[in-house]
């Protein structure tokens, strides 16, 4: 399995050592110079680990990380900084890094370091979905070990009605899950439903006209 890596590194000639490297070590690498990239990335595609550096232009990367775990994010993350103060080793930790590593690194240490986190998030448990696997916990769909891209709000959905398969979840029950009291109304939730279907098959989840949706499969 060709595990993907976001890597958040604004010094450019930095990254591409990294994506070199790690490219040779068999993983697929998505490099980012910008937070706000990077942040788009991950709501839209699905990672297997996070690289984060902490002092990017446009966002710190804690705060990144920070915004992401309070999401519901538990991809494993790994800052590579060149903060070295216990200070900045507390908050890097604080805000659920997995590991942390202080610059200049060791490029063997950080591939054993990265797949000790990848070994630790296989044993997470998966959902047989007929020919998918859902992971729950990271909210990652796989056919086999590829990875079907979908945005998060999607995934958070696929999650709900797996968590009630064979009953009918409500659209007001899906509304608050998914947006609490800011929900943007039924349109973009049978968009996401369609999408669903289209992988799954039209007839994995039932519409209860007036009431809500069901997961069959």
């Amino acid at each position: 399995m060709q595990a993907r890596i976001l890597l958040l590194e604004d010094d450019q000639l930095f990254g591409e050592t990294l994506v070199d490297f790690l490219e040779e070590e068999g993983y697929e690498v998505v490099h980012f110079l910008e937070a706000k990239l990077a942040i788009e990335a991950i709501y839209e595609q699905g990672f297997d680990i996070y690289l984060l550096d902490v002092n990017v232009p446009d966002m710190n990367g804690f705060d990144l990380l920070c915004q992401l775990r309070e999401s519901g994010d538990k991809t494993p993350a790994i800052y590579i900084t060149s903060a070295r103060d216990k200070e900045a080793l507390s908050t890097g930790f604080n805000c659920g890094a997995d590991d942390y590593m202080k610059k200049p690194i060791d490029l063997d240490e950080l591939a054993l370091r990265i797949g000790a986190q990848l070994r630790r998030m296989q044993n997470s448990q998966k959902i047989a979905v007929g020919k998918y696997h859902f992971d729950r916990e990271r909210l990652v769909l796989y056919n086999g070990d590829n990875i079907i891209a979908m945005p998060k709000k999607q995934a958070e959905l696929l999650a709900l009605l797996l968590e009630n398969r064979g009953e009918v979840v409500t659209t007001e029950e899906i509304l608050e899950e998914l947006y609490g009291e800011d929900n943007p109304g039924t349109g973009a939730l049978r968009v996401y439903i369609n999408k669903l279907k289209q992988i799954f098959g039209k007839d994995a989840i039932s519409n209860i006209r007036g009431i809500g949706y069901c997961f069959e499969k």
